[in-house]
């Protein structure tokens, strides 16, 4: 038996300290630990893909894998959600996985090497979340300077959190948030419980929350689009499967799931 490199060591740390974490709830809701954890065929001789996705996608992600399985009864699905900085770290860092999905093509962009070609699947846009009913009268982006009201907003390195700067860099407004969040889904939990009064979210998150968050559109001359590629990923064993499912978020049945959770045509 070879040793483990010291890129393969890291990697395991990282696997059971992050990734194992993190997919405990695969496309089915379940726990998915068929597999020989490295990606490999689990029981009934299943390839298990391991997707990584951004925050924003947890939702929809999970119903676009029971029909992904549905439709290659051959392959099971597994997700591991957060911000696409913290993914991005996970690809650099080794942690096993065969598909990437960011919240953006910059961060995307920086894996060069460690991904195959990406594909834009899907766009989104932002919205001011505020608490059920609005109560702060919260009606634009010019409020959210208002001392008074507690602000949330994603970290700057996180993808979110960049448009939301530039939309309100292009604004010339100021905001001084109570707090930055690590990723978009954190971001609207604290608006939804009450700890903050608004935050930037993506229009798709704060539609997974409608009875305990309130939607303010922001204009699309004020707005920013964004682009949501995916790639498989060169440390694969199984590449073709990853391929597939890449392909797979550009047809009718993905881009329809897609659409119902309110993402954008790419």
């Amino acid at each position: 038996m070879s040793t483990l490199t010291p890129r393969r060591a890291a990697a395991a740390l990282a696997a059971v300290a992050v990734l194992v974490p993190l997919t405990a709830c695969g496309s089915g809701g379940e726990a998915s630990g068929d597999g020989d954890g490295k990606g490999g065929a689990g029981k009934g001789g299943k390839t298990e893909l391991t997707v990584l996705g951004a925050a924003s996608l947890t939702d929809v992600f999970q119903a676009a894998g029971k029909a992904y399985e549905r439709e290659h009864p051959g392959t099971k699905v597994k997700f591991s959600f957060a911000g696409s900085q913290a993914l991005a770290a996970q690809v650099k860092q080794g942690v096993p996985a065969d598909v990437l999905a960011t919240a953006d093509t910059r961060t995307m962009d920086g894996l060069k090497g460690e991904t195959g070609k990406p594909a834009v699947f899907a766009k989104n846009r932002l919205v001011i979340a505020t608490g059920e009913g609005n109560p702060r009268r919260v009606k634009g982006l010019k409020d959210l300077t208002d001392s008074k009201l507690k602000v949330v907003l994603a970290a700057r390195e996180v993808p979110v959190g960049r448009y939301g700067k530039q939309v309100l860099d292009a604004q010339k407004l100021k905001v001084k948030p109570v707090s930055q969040e690590p990723n978009v889904r954190a971001v609207l939990s604290k608006v939804e419980l009450g700890e903050a009064d608004a935050g930037l979210v993506y229009k798709t998150d704060a539609a997974t929350a409608p009875k305990k968050v309130d939607a303010v559109d922001i204009p699309d001359r004020q707005n920013a689009i964004a682009s949501y590629p995916a790639a498989p990923l060169t440390q694969s064993e199984h590449q073709k499967e990853a391929a597939s499912f890449v392909k797979w978020l550009s047809t009718p049945k993905a881009q329809k799931l897609l659409r119902k959770a309110g993402f954008q045509h790419p």
